[in-house]
């Protein structure tokens, strides 16, 4: 018999908290809760869950700190950010520390469940995909480990940067949509209805990694209308 996957909400408004724990429950997941920042962080550590549901605003300890520490110790672990706060910035530093997608407050059902697996379906899927990618002579990216080398720099990348680099490169002859890249890498439905910059994001954040100049970008282009290519020569 499979194992129920596990996920740890971490949110401090209790009529929130309750509602997410029913409903995951309710779609046949094993959930446990943390109502503070430090519970929260000491069960996301030790707690060996499939997906973490984490708050940004939450006493003790934020959710950004949360993250860090989290995505510090195990840079594949499943997070996604629960966030009344919507300003670029804010969704920028919670998918820069190495969240894998975000909800804004206030949140359907849907929209939530959808995210959560996707989010999983991701997590859990094993892709045969070139384990290392060389763009141009400079750079050299190690899917496996999660790094790449520019000269003497080494570079750190999250799964969820990686997998988009992956996908990017096995189809390096087309440029790729951001709705392809939702349904491919972040394991959402084609026929989702999701309102998301979270593609645009990871974009610049790659961009800040790979790229000598971010703002012309050698490898990771923009085709105009069409999505995103990368380029091995440049």
């Amino acid at each position: 018999m499979n194992r129920k996957l596990r996920i740890l909400v971490v949110e401090d408004e209790a009529a929130i908290r309750t509602g997410l724990v029913d409903v995951l429950v309710f779609h046949g997941y094993e959930v446990d809760w943390a109502e503070d920042g430090s519970s929260g962080l000491n069960k996301a550590l030790n707690g060996g869950f499939d997906l973490i549901l984490l708050d940004v605003m939450l006493p003790g300890v934020d959710g950004f700190k949360i993250c860090n520490q989290v995505r510090a110790a195990d840079r594949d672990q499943p997070i996604i950010m629960l966030t009344a706060r919507t300003s670029d910035e804010d969704i920028i530093q919670g998918l820069s520390l190495g969240a894998d997608d975000y909800v804004a407050k206030p949140f359907s059902v849907a929209q939530l469940v959808l995210r959560v697996q996707a989010v999983l379906r991701r997590a859990r899927a094993t892709l045969a995909l070139d384990k290392r990618i060389q763009l141009g002579d400079e750079l050299e990216l190690d899917a496996a480990n999660l790094c790449g080398r520019r000269g003497e720099e080494v570079l750190a990348f999250t799964r969820r940067e990686m997998d988009i680099l992956q996908y990017l490169h096995a189809n390096a002859e087309r440029p790729v949509s951001r709705d392809e890249l939702l349904h491919k890498v972040w394991g959402y439905a084609r026929d989702a209805d999701l309102e998301t910059r979270t593609v645009d994001i990871h974009i610049a954040k790659l961009r800040r990694k790979i790229e000598a100049d971010p703002g012309t970008p050698r490898y990771l282009t923009t085709v105009r209308g069409a999505g995103y290519r990368l380029l091995t020569d440049s």
